[in-house]
């Protein structure tokens, strides 16, 4: 299928901003671009790309004072496959973990294993290790945290959306990551466009979205604890196919002096 995936965020800065900009399809899918999704900015302004530690392609540049675009539109083909599921999948032994695995075990900003570890173990102890461990962590938070757009705030953590019980899609899988680094299953964070492909009325129009992939029997899977099952997902930004990694929990767009960003 030929799918058509973008999108515009508009700025109203007081003053020159540094901004890096994680907006582009991960190079994994890079191939699968039909029109390159390329950044453009309304005023134009010199930009630079480089790809980061996690294999995310950045874009940094500097926007003037005054209203500011940032845009991307490509269009995308897809198998329109949905994403496999394997309840054989095996949680490996700390020791036995691939070495570039460990990073993902590890708590960051957002997900405050520290927090989170003796609940963690007290909730899923005693589940099966492997595929149904994360299933049950994926049911549990969709079950015990509520959705909805007038929830979200950019500094929430795990622990705090374990505490508050509600959120957005990051918010379920911040706290889906944490409780599966507490135990001891490598999981990164992935974010990319949420299609509505396959999904009954009514529903509402593609938009971004995070879910996660964790590392059972020798290579990563994705879960998704907001909508647990995923509906289809071929749009990713960063790591890959469908992901950007994390830690070091980066944002979508940073800039480096106070705005507005203004919704359209």
């Amino acid at each position: 299928m030929r799918v058509s995936l973008g999108c515009r965020f508009r700025y109203s800065l007081p003053q020159a901003t540094p901004m890096i900009a994680l907006l582009n399809v991960h190079f994994s899918r890079f191939g699968d671009l039909e029109r390159p999704d390329h950044l453009t900015t309304n005023p134009g302004v010199p930009l630079e790309s480089y790809r980061d530690g996690f294999g995310n392609w950045c874009t940094r540049l500097l926007a003037p004072a005054g209203d500011f675009v940032l845009s991307t539109d490509g269009v995308c083909r897809d198998s329109g496959a949905l994403d496999p599921v394997a309840p054989w999948a095996e949680q490996h032994a700390v020791q036995d973990l691939p070495y570039e695995t460990l990073v993902y075990l590890l708590g960051s900003r957002y997900c405050d294993t520290d927090l989170l570890s003796e609940e963690a173990w007290r909730l899923f102890g005693a589940t099966e290790p492997g595929w149904a461990r994360v299933q049950a962590i994926c049911d549990y938070v969709h079950q015990n945290v509520t959705f909805g757009y007038a929830h979200a705030r950019s500094t929430r953590t795990a622990s705090q959306t374990l505490a508050e019980r509600r959120g957005v899609c990051r918010d379920f899988t911040h706290l889906a990551v944490a409780f599966c680094r507490c135990m001891n299953i490598p999981t990164r964070y992935c974010t990319g466009y949420l299609s509505d492909i396959g999904e009954p009325l009514p529903h509402p129009s593609g938009d971004f979205a995070a879910w996660m992939e964790v590392y059972l029997s020798g290579q990563w899977w994705v879960f998704d604890p907001r909508n647990n099952p995923p509906p289809h997902r071929p749009h990713p930004h960063g790591p890959g196919p469908r992901r950007r990694r994390r830690p070091p929990d980066p944002d979508l767009r940073s800039q480096h002096a106070h705005g507005v960003h203004c919704p359209d």
